[in-house]
């Protein structure tokens, strides 16, 4: 039976007790499953951390989108993120804005 279990101002936390059986396996709950969307299969990093068990799903990510997972991009994105919450990006641009922009960027390096 799942419970709630308010812990470390978390009070959104699922809590059930899962048995350890033969060679390490245990079953995990049907309802985090479900709210996880976790399938036969699906890959975990184990962590142990503080005397405890953290599993984190791992999510394959197809080869033609691993560039955008990069560190170098993923810091770009990041300092997107931040230019916009700082009011430095302040509109959306679409394509003619953007070619635009570049062509006036390209003009005044000139």
């Amino acid at each position: 039976m799942a419970t709630k279990a308010p812990e470390r101002g978390q009070e959104d936390m699922l809590k059930e007790k899962i048995t350890l059986r033969k060679r390490g396996q245990f079953t995990l709950p049907k309802n985090m499953m479900d709210e996880l969307n976790l399938k036969e299969g699906d890959a975990f990093d184990a962590i142990l951390e503080d005397g405890k068990i953290v599993l984190v799903p791992l999510v394959e990510i197809p080869a033609d989108q691993a560039w955008f997972w990069t560190e170098e991009w993923q810091a770009d994105e990041r300092e997107v993120e931040q230019h916009i919450r700082e009011g430095i990006i302040s509109k959306e641009m679409d394509l003619d804005d953007v070619m635009g922009h570049l062509d006036k960027l390209m003009s005044d390096s000139e």
